[in-house]
């Protein structure tokens, strides 16, 4: 007994080859991809962190060190800033989200446009707080305090009294 296919059997059989042969094609003719780099982690004990001064836009006083991330470009971040007892910053706010915890010392924040220390929260070592974007606060230390801060950049600070700006006292 003899089997026949038929037409669209054929076909089928025909352009199964054809697909399968242009994938090998495909695979030969394809340039080599690189592999990407395995992702590192990172460890940094408090010897491994290199201090600077802060941005000018924080007033005199201030450390900073970048922990991850480069808080000049839009991408995540993960920096410190240190500062000497009774370090003031007034009135401001932030393009993104700052995500901030405490490290040591006391840290009072609060919101609004006027600094009002009555109304300020106390946040002690291991303290966490998050500010939305453009959301006015201010931030005040009592005693050496050392703040982990953790935000999508740009990192900026916009001051709600451009007076207040370190920057524009310096012209």
């Amino acid at each position: 007994m003899r089997r026949s296919f038929g037409l669209p059997v054929v076909v089928g059989l025909i352009l199964a080859a054809g697909w399968v042969s242009f994938g090998y094609a495909q695979d030969k003719a394809a340039p080599a991809k690189k592999k990407a780099a395995a992702p590192k982690h990172t460890v940094m004990n408090p010897a491994d962190i290199k201090w600077g001064d802060a941005p000018p836009s924080f007033p005199p006083g201030a450390k900073m060190a970048v922990l991850q991330g480069d808080p000049s470009k839009p991408q995540m971040f993960t920096a410190r800033i240190k500062v000497p007892d009774g370090y003031k910053v007034a009135p401001h706010w932030h393009p993104t989200t700052e995500n901030l915890t405490v490290i040591s010392g006391t840290f009072y924040l609060g919101t609004g446009d006027k600094m009002d220390e009555s109304k300020a929260t106390a946040m002690t070592a291991g303290a966490f707080g998050s500010m939305p974007a453009k959301m006015h606060h201010y931030a005040w230390t009592k005693g050496e305090t050392e703040v982990q801060i953790h935000a999508m950049g740009p990192f900026q600070l916009t001051y709600v009294n451009p007076a207040d700006d370190p920057q524009q006292k310096k012209m």
